[in-house]
Parts: structure tokens; sequence; C-alpha cells
């Protein structure tokens, strides 16, 4: 075991040229386990009931400055991780990472359970917004033709969101939590099998290599002593800065807010489902969305392409609007704003994908960076 800890931790060659943007996995491991271990705390006082849920989560933040400690730290540590995650992907495109397929598909199927994990979370407290959050999301799936129907009850546990919607929950995020856990095992040893790229993108993964430890475990040391000094800054500070004041209101299914709104690293998802009108429409914009993003093809970096800089900053462009669209009420301009960045985004990532194309070999490669 110690063998096995040793050549992937300690020995692990590594190549020279990785800046500190390849310590975003490291950061997001670290983060998880915080996550992991506040929630199990937070599992063993928390009590799955409609009635109850709300005051017992605010409970959490009067019995004591440790309980009050690991919710915060449970409420900001997704904030990090989503963060890190935006981050990261954006590293993997700018370099074309997803080029290796094994680390990508299990890195993007990571992506998508965290998201689950994240929106089964954010319905726990049990206040106005999750509530009605959950509403409007899970109703999408009665869009879905011939089995959303079916898919609904079976998911909500009946014919709206209720109690036993939320045991359901609750029991699926504490079991989510431990898959994702393992699947990040699978991507880091999909990452050692294969070998990360670099900023300079050498074809052979393991040339000009250092050993992991001390030349990266000192980078990543820095950077996780920088992340966890700002989660601490924020908690002591602004503790419900990523919080809506409908957070401090108990669900009630009588009164809907004025401005439904998911947390911020859905928002730009929300505002492509709101942008159509209809909701089997808004749902297939954001499944193609996603199909773009995972779709793997073989490209070089954009360090080598002016042009595909361009296509790549105009994507991040314009999902940082989406995103704030997303926060906005429901009216104009927003919506036809929404609509055409979301048709935007959709044709920057298929140029992004589609164009500069290199055939798979390392033949191809090396000619496309001596170009």
């Amino acid at each position: 075991m110690l063998s096995v800890i040793r050549g992937n931790v300690v020995d692990l060659p590594t190549n020279l040229s990785l800046s500190y943007f390849w310590c975003g996995g490291f950061m997001i491991s670290v983060f998880l386990f915080l996550q992991i271990v506040s929630g199990m705390v937070l599992s063993l006082l928390y009590v799955a009931d409609a009635g109850v849920s709300f005051g017992c989560v605010l409970d959490f933040i009067n019995e004591g400055l440790f309980l009050w400690f690991v919710r915060y730290l449970h409420i900001w540590g997704v904030t990090f991780i989503f963060a890190l995650f935006l981050i990261h992907m954006g590293r993997s495109f700018y370099y074309s990472s997803y080029s290796k397929l094994g680390v990508w598909n299990v890195g993007f199927v990571l992506y998508i359970l965290m998201m689950i994990e994240a929106f089964l979370g954010y319905m726990l407290p049990w206040h106005q917004m999750s509530y009605w959050a959950a509403t409007v999301l899970t109703s999408m799936l009665n869009s879905i033709p011939v089995v959303g129907g079916k898919l609904y009850s079976f998911i909500v546990g009946g014919f709206g969101v209720t109690n036993v919607t939320l045991v359901r929950v609750f029991s699926a995020h504490v079991c989510l939590a431990f898959i994702i856990a393992g699947f990040s095992v699978l991507h880091l040893f999909y990452l050692h099998k294969s070998g990360s790229n670099s900023p300079l993108s050498v074809p052979v993964a393991y040339s000009d290599v250092v050993l992991f430890h001390s030349y990266f475990t000192t980078k990543d040391g820095l950077v996780l002593m920088i992340l966890v000094s700002l989660l601490g800054l924020f908690l002591l500070v602004s503790p419900d800065g990523v919080l809506d004041v409908e957070s401090y209101i108990q669900a009630d299914p009588m009164v809907t807010p004025v401005s439904i709104k998911p947390e911020w690293y859905f928002l730009a998802f929300y505002a492509m489902l709101r942008s159509i009108e209809s909701k089997v429409g808004g749902l297939i914009l954001v499944l193609v969305f996603l199909f773009l993003l995972w779709m793997p093809t073989f490209n070089g970096s954009c360090v080598y392409s002016v042009g595909r800089q361009f296509v790549f900053w105009s994507c991040c462009s314009v999902f940082l609007l989406l995103s704030y669209l997303g926060a906005c009420h429901p009216e104009f301009p927003f919506v036809i704003v929404s609509k055409t960045a979301s048709i935007l985004v959709i044709f920057l990532l298929m140029a992004f994908k589609g164009l500069w194309v290199v055939p798979y070999s390392g033949g191809g490669l090396t000619r496309l960076v001596m170009l």
C-alpha cells in the first residue's frame, strides 16, 4: 500500500513545465475531502422531515461554534469546488486535455455527478428557494416524452415535491458523495496512466520530468494555503455571502418567491432552460450544450493558435453572461438576450471542437507543435 502511494504521489514522474493551473485537481480533492467530513458530521444531526428540517438546519448555527463552523464550511466548500472545477475544465479546454479520453470521460462524469450532488444538498435545508428551485427543475422531467411522467413520479415520489422527496434526496445525497470519491480515484488512475499534458503541448507525456515531491508538492501546498486562507476569510467576514434571503424563510408551497433562481454555478444552465418557451426545447438546449462540452475531439493547444484563443475566450465570456442573465428576472430584454447568448455559445463550442482538428497520431501532434 505504501509503495502504491509513494509511486503515485512522491516518486511520480511529472512534466517540469506544468504551471499553477495544474494544481486544480489536488485542490478539488482536498475540498471534496472537507465536504465529505463536514457532511458526515451534519448528517448525524440532520432530520429529513418537511416540518422539522428547516428548524434543524437553523439550529446548527445556534448550537455552538463548532457546528456553526462545520455548516458554513460545507456551504462555502461547494462554492470553492465549483470555482475550481470551472478553472480546471477551462484549463483542459485551453490546452486540449480532453484528447486524453479516459481522463476526460471520467472527469466529465465527475462534473455531472457533482452538479447532481450540489442540487440534492441545496434541497435539504427546505427553505423557500430550495423548495421552489426543486419544484421548477424537477418539473422539467414531466416534459420528457413517453417516460417523463413515470420518471418524475419515481424521483419525486408522488405528484409533487413533498416530505417523501426530502427523505429520498437525503439518502441520495449521502450515498452519492462516496460514489464521487470513487470516481475521483478512478480519474487519478487514468491521469497517472496516460500522464498530464503540458503548457507547451509536448507530444511525449513524460519528457523533461522531475519527481512530484518536492517540486510540485511545494506548489500544491502554496496554492492550498492561499485557498484555505480565503476560505477562512469568507467564513469570518461574510458567512452568508452565497446564501439568498429566501434561505431564511421556511418552505411554503402556497407562497411563490418573486424570482426563483438556483445557486450561482447553475445560473448559466438556468438561463438556457428558461430562454426557450417550451420546457422540452430548453432541456434539449442544455443537453446539446453538455454534449458539445463533453465531446472529445483531437485538437491542438490554444497556445499555438490566436484564432482558437479568440473562440475560447468568447465562449468563456458568453458563459459568464449567461450566468449573469440567469440571476435576472425573466423579462424583456433578459430573455431575448439569454436566447441569443445560448445559441451563440452552442455555435462557439461547435467551432472550438470542430475546427483545428488534427489526426490522432504522435506525428500529427508533433507537426502541429512545430507549426
